[in-house]
C-alpha cells in the first residue's frame, strides 16, 4: 500500500509539474508578435530593435518582436506598404508620402531627433551650410533627411540644387567621396560622423540639424518616427501602446547604459567597438521614444508635415488620422 502510495504521489507529483509546464509555454506562446522592420546597415533600426530583443523589453512589455532584415531602404519601406511587416522606425516625411498614397499607416512613436544629421567638411573655411554656395555637396537626395536639409536651407534664402553642385550619393558612398576629395562636403547620419571624424580627425561637423531645426521651428525635430499599420492595430488594440512601452525601456537603456547598448551593436550589426557608444555621450545619436499622440509631440511632427508641403515635397497635408490616438 506505501508503495502504491508513493507511486500515486509520484504521478500526481509529475501531472502537476507537466501541467505547469504546459500553462507556462502556452504562456508564452500567447504572446502576440509584432512583425518589426530592420536592416543589415549599422543605423538606428537595427541596432534599436536589436537592443529590444537582448534585453527582452519586447516581452516583459507583453509582445514578441519578429524581426524581418532588409538589405535596403526601398524593401524596407515596401515591406511596411505590403504588410509584411506591421511597424518600422523611418522618416516622418516619407511617412507623410505613404500616407497620401493610401498606404493604412499611423504613427504611434517618436524616435531620433535630428542630432544625428549632420554636413561634414574638411576645409577650416567651411563653417556653416552658406558656406557651401558654389561647392559641392554629397547627399543623398531621394531621403528624407534631405528634405529635411532643403526645408531649413529654404528658411535661410539657400536653394541647395541652384546654389551649390548637389552629387546624389546614399550615406557610404558620400563618406568616400568626402574622403577621397571629390566634394567638399557630405551629408552623414550617426554612426558613420562619428567613423569619419575618427578615422580624419580634420573634419569637422558644420551644420547639425537638431540646432537648425530648433533655431527655425522652435521645437525638437524628428528625424525619424515608429509608424505601425491600422490592420495591426485592429487586430492587436494593445500593440501601439505595448510598442511605445518597450521602446522607451530601449530609450532609458541608452541613457543609463551605452556601455552595454555599444556592445550590442558591436555583436549585431559589426560596428567598431566604442563608436555608438561615443555618439550617444557627444549627444548626437539621441534616440527619445515618446508616443506620438501626447501634444508636444503631435505638434512637432505635425509642424513637419507642414513645412515638407510648403517647401513643395508633398501637394497637401496627410489626414489628421495619420497620428495615431489611443
Amino acid at each position: 500500500m506505501i508503495g502504491l502510495s508513493r507511486r500515486a504521489f509520484t504521478l500526481g507529483t509529475a501531472a502537476t509539474l507537466l501541467g505547469t509546464t504546459q500553462i507556462t509555454n502556452s504562456s508564452a506562446q500567447a504572446l502576440p508578435k509584432i512583425r518589426v522592420g530592420s536592416l543589415t546597415l549599422p543605423v538606428f533600426a537595427p541596432i534599436i530593435v536589436n537592443i529590444m530583443k537582448a534585453q527582452k523589453f519586447d516581452t516583459r512589455n507583453g509582445f514578441e518582436a519578429e524581426v524581418q532584415t532588409y538589405p535596403s531602404f526601398s524593401a524596407y519601406y515596401a515591406g511596411l506598404a505590403t504588410g509584411e511587416i506591421d511597424t518600422l522606425i523611418g522618416g516622418p516625411t516619407y511617412f507623410q508620402k505613404l500616407r497620401l498614397e493610401g498606404v493604412p499607416l499611423r504613427i504611434v512613436a517618436t524616435g531620433a531627433t535630428l542630432a544625428d544629421l549632420v554636413i561634414i567638411a574638411k576645409d577650416p573655411a567651411i563653417k556653416s551650410i552658406a558656406d557651401l554656395k558654389g561647392k559641392q555637396l554629397a547627399a543623398d537626395m531621394g531621403s528624407g533627411q534631405f528634405q529635411i536639409l532643403s526645408i531649413y536651407a529654404k528658411s535661410k534664402g539657400i536653394d541647395l540644387g541652384k546654389d551649390m553642385t548637389l552629387v546624389n550619393a546614399n550615406f557610404a558612398v558620400a563618406r568616400a567621396q568626402l574622403a577621397a576629395g571629390r566634394v567638399e562636403a557630405a551629408m552623414i547620419i550617426e554612426p558613420i560622423a562619428t567613423m569619419m571624424m575618427k578615422d580624419d580627425q580634420n573634419l569637422k561637423i558644420v551644420f547639425n540639424a537638431n540646432d537648425a531645426w530648433k533655431e527655425m521651428a522652435g521645437v525638437t525635430g524628428w528625424e525619424l518616427v515608429y509608424a505601425m499599420r491600422e490592420d495591426t492595430i485592429k487586430k492587436n488594440v494593445n500593440a501601439p501602446k505595448q510598442f511605445v512601452a518597450a521602446l522607451a525601456d530601449v530609450t532609458k537603456y541608452l541613457q543609463t547604459d551605452p556601455d552595454g547598448a555599444d556592445k550590442i551593436a558591436a555583436e549585431t550589426v559589426k560596428l567598431p567597438p566604442g563608436i555608438l557608444k561615443e555618439a550617444v555621450r557627444a549627444k548626437r545619436w539621441v534616440f527619445d521614444a515618446k508616443p506620438a499622440w501626447d501634444a508636444a509631440e503631435r505638434k512637432s511632427i505635425w509642424d513637419t508635415f507642414e513645412r515638407a508641403v510648403a517647401a513643395g515635397f508633398h501637394p497637401k497635408l496627410p489626414d489628421d488620422a495619420i497620428i495615431y490616438a489611443p
